[in-house]
């Protein structure tokens, strides 16, 4: 979703975290060989993060499937399960909401829509680097640092009425993560400055990975040829994503300076990548590694294949990018190579039926199964 673009920027830019694309003798700033290498590199480094990472904890959360009971004691850290239902409406929903903003940005001023977009990608970006920090602040603070428990809680009604609405716990070092996380969120609401703009950006795509769970192989294909198709409609069909994204002001793409050598970390030339040309592969590629899991064979070849095979897409689009000058959609080529060559290894390996029946049931659907057949075995 999304795609990768090249910018053109050369004057400064305060109140913006993207770039324009790249039209070729019209560009200001011509980047240097080395300053777009580090640019491109600097891309796919930051983009394969989130999702080598992102898959290594959602194998975790997948053995989480009664909260606490697993080590799960927030709803809000509980993996959401696609459908095929749900994999098939994505790219119409999608559709509606780029559109809607499009619209949006054609009628109302920009300024006071980024300035609520602003606000909202605040809060949400401090809870998702916040998530994000938790398990390696477990490893860097001492264990013998004291650390309290605390319980959030809202209630409604009372006796045996009351419903619980919001049940968090947390403790001292969740407090921790969450005071540097709203540093770097008022460092990003202030200056919108590209590292800010990174750091929730590769922490929504962590969490996004993490987070969402295919339940199948087919709903797996049937998203990514859905966005397929989306993509490269609304890429090359109409100008719509691509004023989008030079309108939105959210940190929703990792960016990188290509005039960095030049200007430091003032550079604002920036080549650019939507998150959801990380996160949907990602959550593909998690979806494979929980597939090797269950096989048990002590090997990660699924996981590897298609993570390579992400590598080799995200570089074609890179290349074909940078010869043609236009910005380019990047699922057109990796939807093809992540799922393509982890078939052609099941195909050669004999296992494509069995990844093909590999089928994770949700924490909600588990249950509801559980308690059917209680009732039955009662009945009977």
């Amino acid at each position: 979703m999304a795609d990768i673009e090249q910018g053109t920027e050369a004057t400064p830019l305060p109140d913006t975290n993207g770039s324009e694309a790249l039209n070729g003798t019209a560009a200001r700033f011509v980047s240097t060989a080395e300053g777009t290498a580090l640019a491109y590199g600097s891309l796919v480094f930051m983009a394969l993060l989130p999702i080598f990472f992102g898959a290594l904890r959602s194998v975790s959360s997948s053995k989480s499937k009664v909260g606490a009971e697993n080590g799960y004691e927030n709803s809000s850290d509980m993996p959401e399960t696609i459908t095929s239902r749900d994999a098939a409406r994505f790219p119409i929903i999608a559709s509606c909401t780029l559109f809607g903003l499009y619209l949006f940005f054609k009628i109302f001023s920009q300024e006071y829509i980024n300035l609520l977009l602003s606000m909202y990608f605040f809060v949400l970006g401090i809870l998702a680097l916040s998530h994000t920090m938790s398990p390696f602040m477990n490893r860097v603070i001492p264990a013998n640092l004291p650390n309290k428990q605390y319980q959030l809680l809202f209630t409604q009604g009372s006796g045996e009425s009351k419903e619980e609405i919001i049940n968090y716990e947390f403790d001292t070092k969740d407090l921790i993560c969450l005071g540097i996380s709203s540093v770097v969120g008022v460092w990003y609401v202030l200056k919108k400055h590209w590292v800010a703009n990174n750091l929730f950006g590769l922490a929504f795509a962590l969490n996004g990975v993490e987070l969402l769970h295919l339940n199948n192989v087919s709903t797996g294909c049937i998203l990514l040829g859905g966005l397929f198709v989306y993509d490269v409609f609304w890429v090359f069909g109409t100008n719509v994503m691509v004023t989008v994204a030079k309108s939105f002001e959210a940190p929703i793409k990792l960016v990188f300076p290509q005039d960095l050598l030049e200007k430091g970390l003032e550079a604002n030339n920036f080549a650019m990548l939507g998150l959801g040309d990380i996160v949907i592969p990602g959550i593909f590629i998690a979806l494979l590694l929980r597939f090797d899991v269950s096989l048990k064979k002590n090997s990660r070849t699924y996981f590897y294949t298609s993570f390579l095979a992400y590598i080799f897409g995200l570089g074609l689009t890179i290349f074909v990018m940078h010869t043609f000058k236009h910005a380019q959609p990047a699922l057109l080529y990796l939807v093809p190579a992540c799922v393509g060559f982890p078939v052609m290894v099941a195909l050669v390996k004999g296992e494509l039926t069995e990844m093909f029946r590999y089928e994770e049931t949700s924490p909600e659907a588990e249950a509801s199964a559980k308690e059917e057949k209680t009732e039955s075995d009662k009945d009977k």
